[in-house]
């Protein structure tokens, strides 16, 4: 028999009113974020580009996995610093990154139950939007030529963005860890 006063846990040692550890549950979302747009330029050297934009992958998954955890206009300070990174014209992440926010913002109030194939459908949607308008916005010739050196990049960003989701949700799981007790 326990006393009133002491907590009670199961063999797991979990607690009811467990505490989670602030630095993380802020922090992981955003670094991960960074962390996405900077991933791209670390490994292939290509003359097409052929990784898809993971720092967006990353925004847009988070945003889906969990609504609450960024505000509509994180959009913009994460898209300025995928701006720096990316190679693309300044400015042009900020602008697409947030009305990607505003996008899924929208679909939420519009459509406000969720299932795997609406987050895949709108995820996707979001990105391959997202790379054709970079692309048009990035000043370089258009034509067939530049479209089929894409399809791999586009094809590439839908196969990957359930396995970035994936990979958000094992993060969303390591950002609420329970803090050790005192």
């Amino acid at each position: 028999m326990q006393s009133r006063g002491s907590v009670r846990r199961d063999e797991y040692g979990s607690r009811i009113d467990r505490r989670h550890s602030v630095i993380l549950a802020y922090s992981i979302p955003y670094l991960s974020i960074l962390l996405g747009s900077l991933f791209p330029m670390f490994f292939v050297a290509t003359a097409v580009p052929l990784l898809p934009p993971l720092g967006l992958m990353m925004l847009v998954s988070w945003r889906l996995v969990r609504p609450g955890i960024l505000p509509v206009w994180a959009g913009f300070p994460l898209g300025l610093f995928d701006d720096l990174f990316s190679g693309y014209p300044f400015g042009s992440a900020v602008m697409l990154w947030s009305l990607a926010m505003l996008a899924i913002e929208l679909i939420e109030a519009r459509f406000p139950w969720r299932g795997f194939l609406q987050d895949w459908f709108t995820g996707n949607f979001i990105l391959l939007a997202y790379l054709l308008l970079a692309t048009l916005l990035s000043g370089a010739a258009l034509g067939v030529p530049l479209f089929k050196a894409l399809v791999p990049q586009l094809l590439l960003t839908m196969l990957m963005f359930p396995i970035v989701s994936r990979m958000i949700a094992l993060l969303d799981r390591l950002r609420l860890t329970r803090m050790r007790a005192p």
